[in-house]
């Protein structure tokens, strides 16, 4: 793979995998550290990345990988990641308490899902990756991806309209 062939097939990744990078290191500094030191793996493997099927799926994985191994070596839990989990904003100031309640309600639940269907919600709707992406990262087959986030998008429905059943006396 020539230099021109890694910037325009790898090097061009980066701005993909950097909203992941950063929610999983809390950190856009950490994160454009990690892209460094990810593309410089990515350079030294550049022979055989060549002949790889799925040069995206890899750099995803690789940048996964590359997170993880951090954050193992610092024990810090993934569940730091609510610095950059800001699902909803609001438009008008008077509903913005609202809107921030919602925020937490939402990260609470998502620390109740199991690891997987947390990790393909987050992928997917927060960070805007393809099935196809996220199979390849996490390594299981696109289907199961599907399975998965269509199980965390209904326990977070469940969830949700219990809570505000409740907080409405309809529960």
């Amino acid at each position: 793979m020539t230099k021109q062939d890694f910037k325009y097939k790898v090097f061009s990744l980066s701005a993909l995998i950097f909203p992941m990078i950063a929610r999983m290191l809390s950190s856009n500094s950490n994160a454009e550290d990690a892209i460094q030191e990810i593309m410089i793996k990515l350079w030294n493997k550049r022979k055989q990345l060549d002949k790889h099927p799925n040069i995206k799926g890899f750099v995803i994985l690789t940048a996964r990988n590359y997170c993880l191994d951090i954050l193992r070596k610092k024990t810090v839990l993934l569940e730091d990641s609510t610095a950059t989990l800001k699902i909803i904003k609001s438009p008008n100031e008077h509903t913005a308490l609202e809107w921030k309640e919602l925020n937490t309600i939402i990260d609470e639940i998502l620390t109740t899902l199991p690891e997987q269907q947390k990790e393909v919600f987050i992928m997917r709707d927060l960070d805007g990756y393809e099935f196809d992406e996220i199979a390849a990262a996490l390594q299981i087959k696109i289907e199961h991806v599907r399975v998965l986030l269509s199980r965390a998008r209904k326990q977070i429905s469940i969830t949700l309209e219990k809570t505000y059943s409740y907080e409405r006396g309809k529960y």
